[in-house]
């Protein structure tokens, strides 16, 4: 590149593609973000998501976890964090017991698993996660590297290897604790986005070890602001380092010598450039290559295959006040501030699998929900705040993307609304549904958010939240590191295009670290 500025175009601008064009620009490449809404963050982003209601929710993505210290020291991002100190609460269902576990008092924490019957689980469940820490740290300091081998990953988790890597980890959970409710909390982390038989692959496994590792810790944040705040600090970032950021500019091709075209304001436009990163979805990039995509959205590309099946539903809800539990001194507070399981046994979640493979609506629904707004009442206005409204975020597990070809999405959607209702009645003490607030037109504020939905939306092929299948954050034996992509997990098929999204080989969640690795990799190679 001796004697001009490298170029680089940057399809798609989500908080990774963000990412990767604050660190070019600040190497001192010639950055052109191109996004097709007029929105930048694509699932990282706080919206008023009903008319004339003061309420900025997280629409999609809502928790912080993988976001590593080092990108956000790097972009000066300042985000504020907040810890919750409840972890979750799980109501037996058709009673008034409830686990509770507090961050804060291991007494109180054992006595609720005593209380459920479980009280040998309690040690149990703690060691299970001491084990998790003993490689998150570790394996979570190389998540902005070059890929590890292996055999170095094998190293970092030592003796536990074969329980979290090789064998489905629905053998480990049932092997480290007894009670059904207890082994479905662990699971449930196995399962956040994927379609996976916990016992009958492996998929799960790397699920688990994306929820357990991030900061080391595995603790999910709450960004205060909302998710906005983390994407409008990076777009910061990259406009400041100079990076040229146009939206409602929709890309329609790709080629591969480094050519984007590309519309906006009515007119066709082309972009040349040295390296083309994409932080579209691979069956995306496939499509805008003018490759074959199959109707599942799979792309083959160095090797693998990605196929994109989402098999979740996002609801958004603003109540008036947060509803009764039935549970006697358990604090709604508390049950709501951390993650509330509902109808998650670990035998409810294979039921729900089995119906969803048959292709059944899961019932009861199993989901999980938060209450943002208790760690973080900024996101409300202040005349919601001081009426005790508050906001809770329900996500629903085993809806396959392929239950639409049953129901279609307008049906599926109104069955998920009374679904996700029902299943937070069957836990409550009173109806969820009198307490929802009303908006400007005077219609209940929930929101169903379907796979087709979210691929509608943030183009994300089948609603897969992490645009495709998620691999092991380290090279394969057989897996050839000789370039710069490849030693960075954004290679493509295609020398001159990159990945720094999701479907990039340490995607997935709000983390940078695609856009980081993208960046590393496109630095190297155009020798900044």
């Amino acid at each position: 590149m001796t004697g001009r500025t490298p170029r680089v175009a940057i399809v798609g601008g989500g908080h990774n593609a963000l990412t990767a064009a604050a660190y070019l620009a600040r190497a001192g490449a010639e950055v052109t973000l191109l996004e097709r809404l007029d929105v930048l963050g694509g699932a990282a982003i706080s919206a008023q998501a009903f008319p004339g209601v003061e309420a900025r929710l997280s629409r999609y993505a809502y928790l912080v976890s993988l976001l590593p210290r080092s990108v956000a020291a790097d972009l000066g991002l300042g985000v504020e964090l907040v810890r919750r100190r409840y972890s979750s609460y799980t109501p037996v269902p058709g009673s008034d017991r409830g686990l509770l576990i507090d961050n804060g008092d291991r007494a109180a924490t054992e006595a609720s698993f005593a209380s459920i019957g479980a009280a040998a689980d309690a040690e149990r469940f703690a060691a299970f996660y001491r084990r998790v820490a003993a490689f998150a740290g570790p394996l979570f300091d190389t998540m902005t590297g070059p890929l590890p081998t292996a055999s170095a990953a094998r190293e970092v988790i030592g003796a536990d290897w074969a329980g979290f890597v090789e064998r489905p980890i629905g053998e480990l959970i049932e092997a480290s604790v007894a009670d059904d409710l207890v082994r479905g909390v662990i699971a449930t982390d196995a399962l956040i986005g994927t379609f996976s038989d916990l016992s009958g692959d492996t998929e799960g496994n790397i699920c688990l070890l994306y929820h357990v590792i991030g900061g080391g810790t595995g603790d999910w944040d709450v960004p205060v602001g909302g998710m906005g705040v983390v994407s409008g600090g990076i777009e910061r970032a990259a406009r400041v380092a100079g990076a040229q950021i146009l939206t409602l500019a929709e890309v329609t091709a790709i080629d591969p010598d480094g050519q984007v075209t590309y519309c906006r304001g009515g007119d066709e436009h082309r972009l040349a450039a040295d390296l083309v990163l994409c932080g579209a979805a691979p069956g995306v990039l496939a499509g805008l290559l003018g490759e074959p995509v199959a109707a599942s959205g799979a792309q083959v590309g160095e090797g693998r295959a990605r196929a994109a099946e989402g098999a979740q539903v996002k609801v958004n809800l603003l109540l008036r006040r947060l509803p009764a539990l039935r549970q006697p001194g358990v604090p709604a507070e508390a049950a709501f501030g951390g993650t509330f399981h509902i109808q998650e046994g670990f035998g409810q979640l294979r039921a729900a699998h089995a119906a969803a493979l048959a292709g059944r609506l899961p019932d009861p629904l199993p989901a999980e929900i938060y209450c943002h707004s208790l760690s973080d009442p900024s996101i409300l206005g202040p005349e919601l705040r001081e009426r005790g409204y508050q906001t809770l975020t329900l996500f629903g597990l085993h809806v396959p993307d392929r239950l639409l070809g049953r129901f279609g999405n307008d049906e599926l959607r109104d069955e998920l609304r009374r679904a996700a209702l029902a299943s937070l009645d069957s836990v409550l003490a009173e109806p969820i549904e009198p307490l929802l607030a009303t908006d400007a037109e005077g219609l209940p504020c929930i929101e169903v958010k379907t796979t087709a939905d979210l691929e509608k939306a943030l183009s994300m092929p089948g609603g897969n939240i992490f645009h495709g299948p998620l691999a092991w954050p380290w090279a394969g034996p057989d897996e050839a590191l000789d370039t710069p992509a490849r030693r960075w997990g954004v290679a493509t098929g295609h020398d001159r295009v990159l990945l720094c999204g999701a479907g990039a080989r340490r995607g997935g969640g709000v983390s940078g670290i695609a856009g980081q690795n993208a960046a590393m990799a496109a630095i190297e190679m155009l020798g900044l």
